[in-house]
């Protein structure tokens, strides 16, 4: 059984009453509802907790896991990140959601700013799929549409993905990479732009099928610290 991990901050549900209205229970019990199955057992964590819910026992238990954050990135502790990147590097699979592009997390991994353009009035998105093959999109079809998103616009600073699967187009003709996969070191992630807050994106059947493809797709295959040991010349046979 896959062990997934929703971490959400968990603020906008309790401060914002046009939020709250759609996720009562918060985006990660959302998210935690259409995952679960009987072979994906799900726990949840947020700001609240202590560590924010991300111990180093929490996340060695931990198959995949999803981020979603928006306006309360600093409140993660270096620290904290830090274990999280370490975390991947060493096999755990990674989902980062919309705004989770500026989580401390992401940037480690990264390695840039993970700047974007963006603007919110609800446009509607089309997100195109661009690699059909790929595990992640099994079941969506040609594209997704989106009847409202923030938009999100190039340039991403972001290094150049190992595969970009999907790729966002708004009504005011912008376009965005919307499904990016990276390998670091053991571990994969996937970045997937949709789910703002004040739109109720996480109920999309479409939305749904990707996040559970990429669960299967980003869990671990090795899982085990990256070392630097010294280590002796292999002795060939004398023939």
């Amino acid at each position: 059984m896959l062990k997934v991990l929703v971490w959400n901050e968990f603020r906008h549900e309790k401060e914002m009453e046009n939020v709250r209205e759609i996720y009562p229970e918060g985006i990660h019990k959302a998210i935690a509802d259409f995952l679960s199955c009987e072979d994906i057992q799900v726990k949840t964590a947020d700001l609240s907790k202590e560590e924010c819910g991300l111990t180093k026992e929490a996340l060695e238990q931990t198959d995949v896991l999803i981020w979603w954050g928006h306006a309360y990135h600093h409140e993660v502790p270096d620290e904290i990140a830090a274990r999280v990147r370490d975390a991947v590097l060493e096999g755990m699979g990674a989902i980062f959601l919309h705004s989770a592009h500026h989580s401390k997390p992401f940037k480690l991994l990264m390695g840039t700013s993970c700047n974007l353009s963006w603007r919110e009035d609800g446009d509607k998105e089309r997100i195109w799929i661009c690699k059909p093959s790929h595990p992640i999109v099994q079941g969506v079809g040609r594209y997704l549409e989106l009847p409202h998103e923030e938009t999100y616009a190039e340039p991403f600073d972001i290094p150049e993905p190992d595969q970009t699967i999907m790729i966002g187009s708004y009504e005011g003709s912008e376009v965005f990479r919307s499904g990016c996969c990276f390998y670091r070191g053991n571990g994969k992630i996937f970045y997937f732009q949709p789910g703002h807050e004040t739109f109720p994106t996480f109920y999309e059947p479409a939305v749904q099928t990707i996040i559970r493809n990429a669960v299967y797709w980003a869990a671990p295959t090795y899982r085990r610290k990256l070392e630097c040991p010294h280590i002796e010349k292999i002795q060939e046979n004398s023939i």
